[in-house]
């Protein structure tokens, strides 16, 4: 057990509650429900919500009393440890529930509305799908492995898995398929598992059965998200989702300048490793039972954040998190990460985001468990900050601190090149905006030439990288 000074000195969350005394049994209990059911934790009584600790006159009487109401108000069978400790003079009970497979539930509410589970320091009734996750984990039946009915395998875009393996050398069959559970046997069949058709399923039958498994990103102005600046929702394959929202954050972030003896460093504006392993950890541990919502990434002027629908995996804490601790919500998503070379060991993502960041002089990331959502936070490089705050590092770039996206451009434009070329280079549409947002801003510095400067409207107009600052950028 936890040593008793730690437990009464932190604050209440998902995993530790307060409570005064056993003068009102059904909040205690409830709180036990979702401990259970949630990542388990521990219930103190005798210390108030302030701070002060009370003490309980009679704290043998009320373990039995506590104990007699467990028995009688909880089910299935909950065995919590409960504990007589005696601290300043006084003494209090604690309480350990673990976290087991139920689900628990209150008897005199029975099993559908008695469930409770723990969203950060209070007790919230399981919804219908939250119920429904709790009863698949008692079974052991994750919902990527089950079966995605009315489908076949022809359902399954075979050409666009082959080439997915084939980029990390590997051969696939069915029967890897099966040995993946992209394919499971359902009857006499074999059909495509939920998470077979959520990462090679044919875009129609994909769209028609998890019309919700789509990245949204969208650049904000200011740091309240009230306007946009860009916005791409990509409706493919959550796998090329990853390399999408990577090219959005590239043509939405800042670099800063660094001169390193004659030479010059880019330093991107978020952590570039990370956040890859933000977004695969974001398409690993989504809960794509639930409806309604998309994976999200947001850029503000002072943070980006990958969101995944689905709170933590019950069990599982931030802290869990942080050290290391792998729960996998969605193991036919995790073995085809892994086979693809996207994941590597379970539960190493954290540390290598802490590596990269560490080493490269970013601030570590965030998490943050927010109601049916997990968000991840990153805050810039404080390069990147300071220059932008000096007037360096300006949406629209400068000279001194070119935008990610216009380093891109620029490379690209070595030889010279048209504004549709250029446009499809960072998949942008809107001709004035474009021009407006990269091409007028590279001009005025000086970074990028037109090929008939007196014809700026010329059809035969091109667009090439000054050759005294290429080598800038190499």
């Amino acid at each position: 057990m936890p040593d008793l000074t730690e437990i009464l000195t932190a604050s209440e969350g998902k995993s530790l509650e307060f409570k005064r005394d056993l003068s009102s049994l059904r909040p205690v209990l409830k709180t036990l429900v979702a401990f259970a059911n949630t990542a388990g934790g521990a219930l103190v009584v005798g210390r108030e919500d302030g701070g002060k600790l009370r003490g309980l006159p009679n704290a043998a009487a009320e373990e039995e009393r506590l104990a007699s109401a467990i028995a009688d108000g909880i089910a299935p069978v909950l065995l919590p440890d409960i504990e007589i400790r005696r601290h300043g003079g006084r003494d209090i009970l604690v309480v350990q529930v673990a976290r087991w497979p139920g689900p628990f539930h209150m008897k005199a509410e029975g099993p559908d509305r008695g469930v409770y589970v723990r969203l950060g320091s209070t007790n919230r009734r399981a919804d219908g799908e939250t119920l429904g996750r709790l009863r698949r984990e008692a079974h052991d039946r994750a919902f990527d492995l089950l079966p995605c009915i009315g489908t076949d395998a022809d359902d399954l875009d075979m050409d666009a898995i082959r080439r997915a393996f084939a980029a990390v050398g590997r051969e696939i069959d069915a029967a890897k398929l099966e040995s993946l559970g992209v394919l499971i046997r359902h009857g006499r069949a074999r059909v495509p598992s939920n998470g077979g058709v959520l990462l090679f399923g044919r875009d129609e039958v994909r769209r028609r059965h998890f019309p919700d498994a789509q990245f949204r990103c969208a650049r904000f102005i200011g740091a309240a998200g009230a306007q946009f600046l860009d916005q791409l929702d990509f409706e493919g394959p959550v796998l090329a989702g990853i390399d999408e929202a990577v090219k959005f954050v590239r043509r939405n972030t800042r670099l800063a300048a660094r001169i390193e003896g004659l030479r010059r460093r880019d330093i991107p504006e978020y952590p570039p490793l990370a956040l890859r392993e933000a977004l695969v950890n974001a398409v690993a541990h989504t809960d794509y039972s639930i409806s309604g919502m998309n994976l999200r990434l947001a850029v503000y002027d002072d943070r980006l954040e990958v969101e995944n629908p689905g709170a933590l995996p019950f069990g599982l804490t931030v802290t869990d998190l942080k050290a290391g601790v792998s729960r996998i919500r969605n193991p036919v998503i995790a073995r085809v990460l892994r086979e693809l070379e996207l994941m590597e060991k379970w539960g190493s993502g954290y540390k290598r985001m802490r590596d990269e960041c560490g080493q490269s002089g970013y601030p570590l990331p965030e998490w943050v468990e927010l109601s049916a959502v997990v968000r991840c936070v990153f805050k810039p490089h404080p390069e990147v900050a300071a220059q932008a705050a000096a007037g360096l590092g300006a949406e629209a770039g400068t000279k001194s601190a070119p935008s990610r996206h216009q380093v891109e451009l620029l490379g690209f434009a070595r030889e010279p090149r048209s504004l549709p070329e250029l446009m499809e280079q960072l998949g942008w549409k809107d001709r004035t905006k474009f021009r407006k947002k990269f091409v007028r801003p590279l001009l005025d510095a000086g970074l990028l030439a037109m090929t008939e400067p007196d014809k700026p409207r010329s059809s035969r107009q091109r667009y090439v990288a000054t050759a005294s600052e290429t080598n800038d950028f190499d």
